[in-house]
């Protein structure tokens, strides 16, 4: 029999039918970590030293293309691009298995040698390597033209026109040497600085009527999404401590990144701190503005939800504990087997071919959830390379957004897997369209929890699902001002202190909620834990594009009924063989277009009238606390 959602207190219909309702607490996180034997079978596997020689030796050969390569027939270039590409994809597995081991033990000392040894071979490699795209960069327009119309080249255009797009940009070699050489002792030295102290640090956390205890970064901003007020300002209290405790390292940390990007910027002739992102990209400036800009224009969207939840949960002002306070008092909990159910199910519904994709990550153990001391904080998934198979991580901690989380990353997971039709150099699409399976498998799944749901159930669902499209397209379009800002202030007044970074991040994020919530002052210090703004400057805009991207192209999906699947997939399995507007273009979308992403903003309007609806036939009827 099925049990009420109500008398559970639970927020998600599907939920009901598979008997849940106990507390997180009696859960214990899932015994679920990947196997990376595929790769190696540890940092001794005597493979790893046999790989290197290959391709060092395979290098070496390589290199008799020095100072020729203009020269080449089309055929000749093709067949270099080639070689090229498999020495790269070779040397991309032991770098790649080094970076997944760190990710989940970032305080092993022997790890972080291993990782550093591969980072340096890895050095070793492309400086021995860089001198073809050099010479591709120099080469005369007339030859690339020529090179662009013979069709021996097609499998490779996009990756000569991708390499030319970075002509003006280039240096000699010797300066590209040297800047290789320096970066491991440099950004990249300071980015696994960033990571190892965020990853080892312990969070003190004092829950109301309990002894303090330590916590892991993600256990305690888990808990800015409970029920209890009291708790929430706890989990809270406990982030703020310890990232104060590490603030001034972090802070150092962040001004030497953006000081290091200046100077490489002003070394290639970057006109803007975020023009070589755009470049990464294969976006334009005007697009992504068209983007972050409607991002500013309808934080009207922001403040109308919010005041609306203000009234639910019967408070006099929301501040940053209640941005994603749940509507009903209990937790929902989802082990990960259930969770799994429901993914393959979603993405079944929509098609076979993304339900058995994303199945091969739990019957091959491609997939690492438990989460544990040392274990980087986040979730992503690696494409590692074409002739293996992606790999999935988070921390999952049987709560209702961990759903979400790994549909998304296993919309990733799928998009890599069809990418695999792809050759390495077309392998990874850009990162704006990264999203696109992403966000397109966390679509999927809220409409399979919303099926059948009653209005109170729907309520909560469509909250979350509000909460997690503001957080994805106007947090991060804030988040992206912050960098822009924070990297500008940097450039014209010096370094900034911990302070200044705090005022700049209250007030771009401040500005999403208008007088709807009020971050406090512990709301400061929070920019300091975002690995992005260390790791990938200016990263953060591609989940306001993907986002919007996906959020209009969903409803397009929804109008073409099942015709639209076979396209979705021809779409994934092209990987990143052409750009982004390309790609699109094959499922009729003009990027360019202003009223295409209005389309986006439109669907979440219609999210929050349908949040309206229910909250307006249930309100009246049923207290929801």
């Amino acid at each position: 029999m099925v049990r009420s959602l109500a008398s559970l207190g639970t927020t998600k219909a599907w939920l009901s039918s598979h008997n849940l309702g106990m507390p997180s607490t009696e859960l214990a996180p899932p015994n679920v970590r990947w196997d990376l034997s595929d790769l190696f079978s540890g940092i001794d596997d005597p493979k790893i030293t046999e790989a290197w020689i290959a391709v060092f030796e395979k290098a070496s050969g390589f290199e008799s293309y020095r100072g020729r390569v203009a020269k080449l027939s089309t055929p000749e270039l093709i067949s270099a691009i080639r070689e090229l590409e498999a020495l790269v994809q070779e040397a991309a597995k032991p770098a790649t298995y080094a970076n997944l081991l760190f990710a989940c033990d970032a305080s092993s000392p022997e790890i972080g040698a291993f990782l550093q040894k591969q980072m340096e071979r890895s050095s070793e490699l492309n400086i021995k390597l860089m001198f073809f795209e050099l010479e591709l960069q120099a080469a005369p327009q007339q030859w690339i033209d020529q090179v662009l119309e013979d069709p021996v080249s097609a499998p490779y255009r996009h990756y000569i026109q991708v390499n030319r797009a970075y002509s003006q940009h280039r240096l000699s070699e010797a300066e590209e040497i040297i800047m290789e050489e320096l970066a491991n002792t440099g950004a990249r030295a300071f980015q696994r600085l960033f990571d190892e102290v965020t990853a080892n640090h312990e969070y003190t956390l004092h829950l109301p009527g309990e002894e303090p205890k330590e916590a892991t970064e993600q256990e305690v901003l888990n808990l800015l999404r409970h029920a209890n007020r009291d708790v929430r300002q706890a989990a809270a209290d406990s982030l703020t401590a310890g990232l104060k405790d590490m603030e001034r390292t972090l802070a150092f940390t962040y001004n030497n990144l953006i000081q290091d990007k200046k100077v490489e910027d002003r070394l290639r002739r970057y006109p803007t701190p975020e023009h070589s992102r755009h470049l990464a990209n294969e976006l334009d400036k005007e697009t992504v503005d068209i983007v972050v800009n409607m991002c500013r224009d309808r934080g009207d969207l922001v403040a109308r939800y919010y005041r609306i939840k203000r009234e639910i949960l019967g408070l006099d002002e929301l501040t940053h504990i209640d941005r994603y306070a749940p509507l009903f008092e209990a937790e929902e909990t989802v082990t990960f087997d259930e969770a799994k159910d429901l993914i393959l199910n979603a993405f079944g519904e929509f098609s076979a071919t993304l339900e058995s994709r994303a199945k091969e990550f739990f019957d091959k153990n491609w997939i690492d959830a438990e989460p544990r001391q040392g274990k980087t904080g986040g979730a992503f998934c690696s494409y590692i390379t074409p002739d293996t198979h992606p790999v999935v991580f988070m921390s999952y901690l049987n709560k209702m957004d961990n759903v979400g989380t790994l549909a998304h990353e296993l919309g990733h997971g799928v998009h890599a897997s069809l990418s695999r039709d792809q050759s390495y150099f077309n392998f990874h699409g850009t990162l704006p369209l990264a999203e696109l399976a992403s966000t397109f498998g966390e679509m999927l799944v809220f409409d399979k929890l919303v099926a059948g749901a009653s209005e109170k159930d729907q309520l909560a669902l469509y909250a979350d699902k509000i909460e997690t499209t503001f957080a994805t397209v106007y947090r991060q379009a804030a988040m992206f001002r912050f960098e822009q800002r924070a990297h500008q202030i940097r450039r014209e007044e010096g370094e900034l202190s911990p302070e200044r970074f705090g005022e700049v991040w209250q007030e771009e994020i401040q500005s999403m909620f208008g007088d709807s919530l009020t971050l406090g002052e512990q709301h400061r210090c929070w920019w300091s834990y975002v690995s992005h703004f260390m790791m990938v400057p200016f990263y953060v805009y591609a989940y306001s594009f993907g986002e919007l991207l996906v959020l209009s192209l969903y409803q397009k999906a929804k109008q073409e009924g099942p015709a639209f699947a076979d396209k979705y997939e021809a779409l994934l399995r092209l990987g990143g063989s052409r750009n982004p507007f390309e790609l699109m273009e094959t499922v009729g979308v003009n990027m360019r277009d202003p009223n295409f992403w209005k389309g986006g903003f439109d669907a979440i309007e219609s999210l929050i009238q349908r949040f309206e609806q229910l909250w307006t036939a249930i309100g009246g009827r049923e207290g929801i606390r």
